[in-house]
């Protein structure tokens, strides 16, 4: 279909990225512009397609085959090919996601990171099973359908056409089976997926244990999605921070003000929205952990909140493999009246390096004075000397989500 001369010329991916490079935000690079292309062409194959899911919901019959006939030719006729963007760290690939998915003209859309979409995933496998283990305790062996990929997958596509996943990456073999049966069947009920990662299709999973079952999920990306490098000449994320103070003290209004200019910088907002920063919530184990502002792999949080509630490793953990950048306010002058604080924060800040993530904080001291105790002083050094590390330009310029040996 012929698209309309306003969505071509004045709407979509392409014309909001031209707006940023006037704006000077953005400098030039062909892998990005190579990117916007491709967003482009699906941002306009999206808007025909909601146009063909409107013409299908007209004549959709309640019940019955027919209706699963016609919802199944609509799909599979009118689905436009997803988008996978892969390069080096800091090359754009979020910022020009979530560029896309603010104005993709679709209303079920989500945008999500993908470590706290497969929290999600296995959270509901964990009900499923304590739900079917019930009924086969009071109905015996015959309970009906053992597998709970396809319901989970429809439930998914009956909320959301557009799945937009930040730093996509699969690490272990529990992941790999259920992301390559689960999205199987997300892609054959006709959800579109655009994503990001650090790994070409070809590179996920690698050297994983029996890799070989997860190689046709691999062909399945290839046929459903449109590969797309993006490994231009700059480093966005170190270009910003290159060179720039991350560690202030003492804790005062003007180190806040400093702080708060630094999350301004890294997320591409003015000023003038810091009303408009929104929450998050993270799912660990179970429960939610309340992000107070985040925004493009970026986060804040007070020290109280992190290390004065009884928090431990998996929240940490959550932490750094969602956020590239993590913004603490507030940090204390640490001894033997606040032991448990002490503990919490040398377990953060070893999981937050362990995981390459960028560490911006104000605190009352400088970091070789944090600690004035005995208690703990031998461990804190080691705290210390990360502290002093993270502040490095070979640290900042590493990539988020590779393992840092001591």
């Amino acid at each position: 279909m012929k698209q309309d001369t306003e969505h071509t010329e004045n709407k979509g991916p392409t014309a909001e990225y031209q707006s940023l490079m006037r704006a000077g935000e953005l400098k030039p690079d062909a892998d990005q512009a190579r990117t916007v292309t491709e967003l482009q062409r699906l941002y306009l194959e999206l808007i025909d397609f909601a146009g063909a899911a409107g013409k299908k919901n007209s004549f959709t019959v309640k019940n019955g085959w027919l209706s699963g006939l016609l919802s199944r030719f609509v799909t599979n006729q009118r689905s436009p090919k997803g988008v996978y963007l892969y390069g080096g760290v800091g090359r754009g690939k979020s910022m020009l996601m979530d560029l896309f998915f603010s104005i993709a003209p679709l209303t079920a859309k989500r945008r999500v990171h993908f470590h706290e979409f497969m929290l999600d995933i296995h959270a509901r496998l964990e009900t499923w099973r304590g739900v079917f283990s019930a009924k086969r305790l009071q109905y015996g062996e015959q309970t009906g359908n053992e597998d709970p990929i396809p319901a989970i997958a429809k439930q998914i596509a009956g909320k959301t056409t557009l799945l937009c996943f930040d730093e996509l990456q699969i690490t272990d073999i529990a992941d790999a089976m259920v992301v390559a049966r689960l999205f199987n069947e997300l892609f054959d009920q006709g959800v579109i997926v655009v994503a990001t990662s650090n790994r070409a299709p070809d590179d996920l999973y690698k050297n994983g244990l029996n890799r070989q079952r997860f190689i046709p999920f691999i062909e399945r990306i290839k046929e459903t999605m449109a590969i797309v490098s993006l490994n231009g000449p700059t480093d966005y994320r170190y270009d910003r921070l290159k060179g720039a103070e991350i560690y202030f003290f003492p804790v005062n209004e003007e180190t806040t003000a400093k702080l708060s200019a630094a999350f301004f910088r890294l997320t591409d907002r003015s000023v003038e929205d810091r009303d408009k920063v929104p929450s998050e919530e993270l799912i660990v184990r179970g429960r939610k952990l309340f992000v107070p502002k985040a925004a493009r792999g970026v986060a804040v949080f007070s020290f109280k909140r992190l290390c004065a509630n009884p928090l431990g490793s998996a929240d940490y953990l959550a932490i750094a493999r969602t956020y590239h950048t993590v913004i603490m306010v507030a940090i204390p002058q640490f001894n033997e009246e606040n032991s448990n604080e002490t503990t919490r924060f040398i377990t953060l800040v070893d999981v937050l390096y362990e995981f390459g993530v960028k560490f911006l904080c104000s605190a009352a001291v400088p970091p070789e004075a944090l600690y004035q105790g005995d208690g703990s002083h031998f461990e804190f050094e080691r705290t210390v000397s990360r502290l002093m590390e993270m502040r490095s330009e070979e640290y900042l310029a590493r990539g988020h989500g590779q393992q840092i040996a001591d």
